[in-house]
């Protein structure tokens, strides 16, 4: 099939949490994800935190993708609490969504119906929003890992063969 440099990609994650933002919180979910994707043979190229709401998010993830091509995974704000505004900033940035990952993403765990995380692209990045606890934000991007690098390859080359079975 393809040897291992066909699945090589650059990421990013962004931790959003107001208790890492302040230092009363370790963030556990951003290197369970970055464990993750080194695993993966992917390369994290940086990690960013960023305190909760719509607009902080929106602005990080415009400076994470600006002239990026990869994939931006973010952590946390998925949820239903009143601080809890990553989908609609990430909403506000995206280029396009990408309901089927999002989706994907859900089925994983029961818990994941009450995740409200969106996925789509901004410019060559592609941006998957993920809960904020360690084992579900891994179990999500689980769910779309196999997809992934052959998502991020279309966003600048429409040649890109399809995977086998596809």
């Amino acid at each position: 099939m393809e040897d291992g440099t066909a699945h090589h990609l650059d990421a990013k994650v962004l931790t959003v949490s107001d208790g890492v933002v302040h230092g009363t919180r370790e963030d556990r979910s951003g290197a369970a994800l970055e464990e993750r994707m080194l695993a993966e043979g992917w390369q994290v190229v940086e990690r960013s935190v960023c305190a909760d709401g719509a607009d902080e998010v929106a602005s990080a993830l415009a400076r994470l993708a600006d002239g990026f091509h990869g994939l931006v995974v973010t952590t946390g704000g998925t949820g239903f609490g009143p601080r809890d505004r990553t989908p609609e900033g990430t909403r506000a940035v995206l280029d396009r969504e990408a309901p089927g990952l999002a989706e994907a993403m859900r089925l994983v765990n029961p818990l994941g119906r009450l995740s409200r995380g969106v996925a789509g692209t901004i410019g060559t990045a592609l941006v998957l929003n993920t809960p904020g606890s360690s084992k579900g934000c891994v179990e999500c991007l689980e769910a779309v890992v196999d997809v992934v690098p052959h998502a991020v390859r279309l966003l600048v080359d429409n040649a890109d063969p399809h995977p086998h079975g596809g």
